[in-house]
């Protein structure tokens, strides 16, 4: 599954993450108690979460939204984006 990340110091970046499940934050652990980013929203293609956009605390929903719908995530990765806990 690929991490996408929107807003922030690496703002259209990519990395790749290992597991089924992609963590609530990014990085999981900071140290200071306060995450860089939130998974905002999820990527899935056929039962299976392709891609997860993770975007700063303080950046708005609606932000994130116009964004990823600006890059095509869902066309890219030939996915439906949808809520993390679908």
């Amino acid at each position: 599954m690929r991490a996408l990340f929107i807003g922030g110091t690496v703002d259209n970046s990519e990395l790749d993450l290992a597991g089924a499940h992609p963590p609530r934050h990014y990085p999981e652990n900071t140290g200071s108690g306060q995450p860089r980013y939130r998974l905002h929203h999820v990527g899935r293609r056929d039962e299976h979460v392709a891609y997860a956009v993770y975007a700063p605390p303080e950046l708005g929903d609606d932000e994130v939204e116009r964004v990823s719908s600006e890059r095509d995530y869902a066309r890219r990765f030939q996915a439906s984006p949808g809520p993390v806990d679908a």
